[in-house]
């Protein structure tokens, strides 16, 4: 750069910004914070909004979320909000699943007990086969199964989330990503409404019920919520369940980036595919570490909220920044995965509850 350029640099510089990002590290910061502020300050609005929904009209928030950010994705056309959007889409995202981390121990996982346990990642691998064999009927990347499969088969958005940053944005689009999202969120919260009635018309006992919600129903908060609305035991036995597909977050992640292999195209050996995202390997040293030290009850309880509020921000500015036109015209085939997955999810749920609790 010649000194004319860097002459005119600073010219241009107005206000004195670029020449004080350079020498002042405060002032980088504060430039920083700026640029990500807007896009953040709309998102967190949203974000407000889907939880007022949710608390006054008993609408799932990740569904309100999702909802209302679609509502607000002409907001994306100014460029000044995206470094905020983009913040929150991967930063928030990967700290809310660490986080989640808070909410298991192995002690929770180990007092399911080794038969159901053993059922649990049987109807996993039932409910992801099918989200694969659905995106193969829709005719659909197998990416697409691999995403509709996991985030149904473990824990509803943060899962799709997570197995969605193994994916990548240049193997799957980001529409069919927030389509998925959709789809999961309408099957947790239906299935919420139904699985009772149906576990109640079936004659379950409050632990058939229980595993029931814990293993087909998605998302955390929809699938206690099922539990406890059926009976208190029943909910006690939906939140162990639950919690032990939360726990398998990590490693069902793992294998499920080996089956898919390197986004990049090139072979690569076996510890190259097992390479996991950092937030993912944060998740389980978070449970390794809930599971040794007895942490104070504020920790899950705090830990939680930010969970879901981090979640929930990564949720909105991914629907702000999807096109409605490219979602629309993806056709229902595009919820083909999910719904089979779904639906084989429930099937496998009842039928080892029958058989075996």
């Amino acid at each position: 750069m010649t000194p004319q350029d860097i002459n005119a640099n600073y010219i241009a510089d107005l206000y004195g910004e670029t020449y004080l990002a350079e020498e002042n590290p405060a002032a980088r910061t504060r430039l920083a914070v700026r640029a990500l502020f807007p896009g953040i300050a709309v998102v967190a609005i949203a974000s407000a909004a889907a939880t007022w929904f949710s608390e006054h009209y008993a609408m799932p928030v990740i569904l309100a979320g999702l909802l209302i950010g679609l509502a607000l994705n002409f907001v994306s056309a100014e460029r000044k909000v995206h470094p905020g959007l983009d913040f929150c889409g991967t930063s928030c995202l990967r700290w809310g699943i660490v986080l989640l981390g808070t909410q298991v121990t192995a002690m929770q996982i180990g007092s399911l007990g080794i038969v159901a346990f053993l059922g649990l990642i049987g109807i996993m691998t039932i409910v992801i086969g099918a989200g694969l064999l659905g995106a193969h009927w829709g005719g659909q990347s197998r990416y697409a199964g691999w995403l509709a499969g996991g985030a149904t088969a473990i824990c509803g958005a943060s899962a799709a989330l997570a197995i969605y940053a193994v994916i990548g944005r240049e193997r799957l689009n980001q529409n069919q990503f927030t389509l998925t999202l959709v789809g999961v969120a309408l099957a947790s919260a239906i299935a919420m409404s139904f699985y009772p009635l149906i576990a109640a018309a079936l004659d379950f006992s409050d632990k058939q019920a229980g595993f029931l919600m814990g293993a087909a129903v998605h998302d955390v908060a929809q699938a206690l919520g099922g539990g406890y609305s059926y009976s208190q035991n029943a909910g006690e036995v939906a939140t162990i369940v639950k919690l032990s597909r939360v726990a398998l977050l990590a490693p069902a992640v793992a294998l499920i980036g080996l089956a898919i292999g390197s986004s990049g195209g090139k072979p690569k050996g076996l510890i190259a595919k097992l390479k996991l995202p950092w937030f993912i390997l944060a998740f389980f040293a978070a449970v390794a570490l809930n599971s040794v030290i007895d942490a104070p009850a504020w920790v899950a309880e705090y830990g939680l909220v930010a969970s879901k509020a981090m979640l929930l921000f990564a949720v909105t500015a991914t629907a702000m920044r999807s096109r409605l036109d490219l979602l629309l015209s993806q056709g229902w085939k595009a919820l083909l995965p999910v719904m089979l997955a779904t639906f084989m999810a429930f099937v496998a749920s009842a039928a080892f509850a029958w058989a075996f609790l």
